[in-house]
């Protein structure tokens, strides 16, 4: 890490951090400083565009394999998903975060299909083509696990390997923990897994971030967020996917997360940096123009409930964060990513006595797999082939 940007994160303390946010654009925050995290190997059709070594060659993203669509009813809700690969083949099943869609997995899904899988990427719920109820109970943890099992129960799947990105990662992780025998192996993008807080998100924020603007805090009023970033979801996507990208100036997400004053609004720290085109070699015009079609029909409400559950899942569920997940595990993360800039891999070491692997790729920022697909692809086929064997599986009967 060059000199400037170890001194700007030194800057940063831990408890700062901790406030600075939650899943996601707050995982920034979960842990230490930089200088004290660990690192290891560094190493389609319309509308959708190591354990024991080292990543093989990169599996291309570009592999053609058609991509699926339809509709099941999970959990009282309609869940749109895409998938890709044999029906009968082991289920993996891949969890986006904020603010994406099951497209963003555009380059996983054929990739793990052509690998021996049965591919699935829903839209969480609130999100795209799934339903959004407005009562935010069911975007809490306990919702979100509850509409994965009943996706697997309509997909006639008994277990599936989970892969999760930003706050998917967080729902995956915690699935993982309550429920074992249904998500055999795991792994995380972005965000790690580590204890539960000793408070409240929101409580624990307030008292040790104050006069600071905070991104799970600003998204808790009904109506504020949602006015903002409706207003142009065109703006709000390319001003949001490029201050989390690699592309972005080193120090961008730190003044951001860390240093806008109480009373800001989510995008007045960000620049415009324009169509993607001018800044971006992993996201075309027309793929980003996937993304605006659809907030742009639906609207940021469903996807920021999610964030406004967090003080509920601490009181609903309390053994969150204080089991250990024993199944086989992987974290695959960008070097420039927030939550692992800012963040330290003992937490995931000791709360994840089952990982395999922490990866850790040069010049990626927040959007994982979008930003590096061919070497997230190779990383997560080489974890699921030692630790999720694609061979087929005995199918649980659908409902009807």
């Amino acid at each position: 890490m060059p000199k400037q940007h170890q001194r700007t994160a030194q800057r940063i303390t831990r408890r700062n951090l901790i406030a600075a946010g939650a899943a996601g654009l707050g995982t920034a925050a979960l842990a230490a400083p930089p200088a004290a995290a660990n690192t290891a190997n560094t190493a389609s059709t319309a509308p959708y565009g190591p354990r024991r070594r080292a990543a093989r060659t990169p599996t291309p993203h570009h592999v053609r394999h058609d991509i699926r669509h339809r509709t099941v009813r999970t959990n009282g809700i309609r869940m749109h998903v895409a998938e890709a690969g044999d029906e009968h083949a082991p289920t993996v099943v891949l969890v986006h975060g904020f603010p994406e869609l099951a497209y963003s997995w555009r380059h996983q899904l054929p990739a793990l299909a052509a690998a021996g899988y049965h591919a699935v990427a829903p839209d969480v719920r609130g999100y795209g083509r799934t339903d959004a109820p407005r009562d935010i109970t069911g975007y809490s943890l306990r919702g979100n696990i509850a509409d994965l099992n009943g996706l697997l129960d309509a997909l006639g799947a008994r277990t599936a390997a989970l892969v999760g990105h930003d706050q998917g990662a967080g729902i995956t992780w915690a699935a993982a923990e309550l429920r074992p025998e249904r998500f055999p192996a795991v792994a995380g993008l972005g965000v790690g897994h580590g204890p539960r807080l000793p408070k409240p998100m929101t409580e624990y924020i307030r008292e040790n971030n104050p006069g600071r603007f905070n991104v799970v805090l600003y998204f808790q009023e009904p109506g504020v967020a949602e006015a903002e970033l409706d207003a142009d979801p065109d703006r709000t996507l390319r001003m949001t996917l490029y201050a989390l990208s690699g592309q972005a100036p080193y120090d961008l997400v730190p003044r951001w997360l860390t240093g806008t004053p109480e009373g800001a609004d989510f995008l007045d720290p960000l620049p415009d940096p324009g169509r993607p085109s001018r800044w971006s070699g992993w996201c075309t015009d027309a793929e980003f123009a996937c993304y605006v079609r659809e907030f742009r029909r639906t609207g940021f409400a469903g996807a920021v409930r999610r964030y406004r559950t967090f003080d509920h899942d601490w009181h609903d569920l309390p053994q969150v964060g204080t089991h250990k997940i024993h199944q086989p595990a992987l974290y695959v993360t960008g070097e420039l990513d927030s939550a692992y800039r800012f963040g330290a891999l003992g937490p995931l070491r000791e709360w994840v006595p089952g990982l395999r692997g922490v990866h850790v790729m040069p010049g990626v920022g927040h959007w994982t797999q979008q930003e590096s697909p061919d070497e997230v692809n190779a990383h997560l086929i080489d974890f699921l082939h030692a630790d999720y064997p694609p061979r087929r599986r005995t199918r649980r009967p659908a409902p009807d």
